[in-house]
């Protein structure tokens, strides 16, 4: 194996690492205080990125799992007052989700949690290599994403 070829694998090593036990660590603060799991949380972050709703293929496709992954979710946050569905029109078998005015507000709680911990967790990290980190995390994706592309038509 090359220096380079092992240095990318130390490189997706430490990656998997960080990743991991962060959220691990988001995972018990979302439960222990604000007694939600990590998958609920996804969904409603979703949701509050589209307040005009979406169905339930589009929401799956936004967090890139299955419909029965969503579904029972959804369920569950209907059963709680905090997402509604509503009938498209035009389409018996399409529902809308979207979150209600006490969904909205409860993520809106959250979502202030999430930010300052992840801050806090990431505070060894100026603003500006931040910025530059994600950037090039964001450009490797699309460059994954569109190799992936040309390789399925």
């Amino acid at each position: 194996m090359s220096n380079a070829a092992k240095d990318r694998v130390r490189l997706w090593l430490r990656l998997l690492k960080v990743v991991r036990g962060l959220e691990q660590d988001l995972r018990d603060i979302l439960r222990r205080e604000h007694n939600t799991t990590l998958p609920r949380f996804d969904v409603m972050s979703a949701l509050s990125r589209h307040p005009e709703g979406l169905k339930m293929s589009q929401l799956s496709g936004v967090l890139r799992v299955s419909n029965g992954n969503v579904t029972g979710i959804a369920d569950r946050l209907s059963e709680e007052g905090l997402v509604e569905r509503i009938a498209v029109p035009g389409d018996r078998r399409a529902m809308l989700l979207r979150l209600t005015p006490e969904g909205s507000a409860q993520f809106a709680r959250q979502a202030q949690a999430h930010e300052a911990w992840i801050n806090e967790k990431l505070r060894g990290i100026s603003a500006e290599d931040a910025r530059a980190m994600a950037d090039r995390l964001q450009a490797f994706a699309a460059q994954t994403e569109e190799k992936e592309h040309s390789n399925a038509q």
